[in-house]
């Protein structure tokens, strides 16, 4: 028997409705559609986290001017607790130069003695008002006052490094005592009330 022909308008109407029927992938496309920030392949962010990721990026661009400040701030912080150990002996903060035990003993060494040196501007002051004078005695005086001063502070700066290396290695056998005596001799040519650091120990007090 030959086969039952199918009407044409079935036909007709079965392929409109496929057309119009959306499919699933599509359907479920559109109820979830893809978030511009999200990239392929991923899920969608939430709103929470979309708002942490664009407040990120703010910081991010204000974090050079925030690490400028900031570093200002810290350097001033540190002058700051530079200054206050210069005036305490607060060997935590102190320069590099000032830091350690040995630095410290021969501080306190030349702070703890008399030093010809440290009277060297006061001294100085007074032969150059001398010599200012135009009389000729008081002339020969300042330049004899000159060379006896200079004289004295150099007998006291060999006197005084050839002590304190002698202490320093009793002292301090392994410890690196490069720099130290020259170190001693310059402090001791400044007066003791602009010494830095504030001298720790009083004259006639041993170290």
């Amino acid at each position: 028997m030959p086969p039952h022909p199918v009407p044409l308008g079935f036909v007709f109407r079965s392929r409109a409705k496929e057309e119009k029927a959306p499919s699933a992938e599509t359907v479920t496309d559109s109820k979830n559609p893809r978030h511009p920030e999200a990239p392929k392949g991923r899920p969608t962010p939430k709103r929470s986290q979309a708002q942490s990721q664009r407040r990120s990026v703010a910081n991010t661009s204000m974090s050079r001017k925030d690490a400028a400040k900031r570093q200002r701030e810290e350097r001033r912080a540190a002058l700051e607790r530079q200054r206050q150990a210069l005036a305490s002996g607060d060997e935590r903060y102190l320069p590099a130069r000032d830091k350690g035990p040995v630095r410290r003993f021969a501080r306190d060494f030349v702070d703890s003695r008399f030093n010809i040196a440290e009277f060297f501007l006061p001294m100085a002051v007074v032969i150059l008002v001398l010599s200012m004078v135009r009389v000729a005695s008081l002339q020969n005086v300042a330049l004899l006052l000159w060379l006896v001063v200079i004289v004295l502070i150099v007998l006291d700066s060999v006197v005084t490094g050839f002590r304190l290396k002698k202490q320093l290695n009793e002292r301090f056998p392994d410890e690196n005592k490069r720099g130290a005596v020259a170190y001693a001799l310059m402090r001791s040519l400044q007066m003791r009330r602009l010494r830095l650091p504030k001298p720790q120990v009083k004259r006639g007090e041993r170290p």
